[in-house]
């Protein structure tokens, strides 16, 4: 069941998706109506889902979901990946490569392989205070509090 992301709790589960490229304004329409339709029919082991989604920066495609067993089936998972793997083909797009970075320059989300991201780390294109995004967060609480973080407060920091 699709509904408002402010209903659902901290705990409720986030699937983060970057996507290659932004989304160009023709698709969104398209690809919100393609979202909705798979979120009121998934399931999780015969049951409905309590879910919302959002596509934040014409990047990003978020999917909270909430289940009162706390668990998602691995069933119920795979549907959701093979649905992204159905929008990556149609419009041309990775959305599951987890070999990338995506951080801001300015106002614009940059979208690079994790050995192109290393390159702008040693040639002082970003610095620690570049804010990156953790995609691979789990919760609506961390999506909230841990999403979008100076590097130097992530993982990534590793590489400074």
């Amino acid at each position: 069941m699709l509904v408002d992301y402010a209903t659902l709790p901290e705990t409720a589960r986030v699937f983060v998706y970057p996507s290659s490229r932004k989304f160009y304004v023709k698709e969104l329409a398209e690809l919100t109506t393609s979202i909705q339709q798979f979120i009121e029919n998934w399931k999780n082991l015969d049951a409905p889902l309590t879910a919302s989604f959002h596509i934040k920066y014409n990047r990003f495609i978020i999917i909270t979901v909430y289940t009162t067993e706390g668990t998602l089936a691995a069933k119920t998972i795979d549907a959701l990946v093979q649905f992204i793997f159905v929008l990556q083909e149609k419009y041309d797009i990775l959305l599951i490569d987890k070999m990338n970075v995506c951080f801001k320059q300015g106002t614009f989300v940059q979208y690079k392989d994790l050995k192109d991201f290393k390159k702008l780390v040693k040639n002082k294109a970003v610095s620690a205070k570049t804010i990156v995004f953790d995609n691979l967060i789990q919760t609506k609480g961390e999506l909230e509090e841990a999403w979008e973080i100076p590097i130097a407060d992530s993982w990534y920091a590793r590489f400074l």
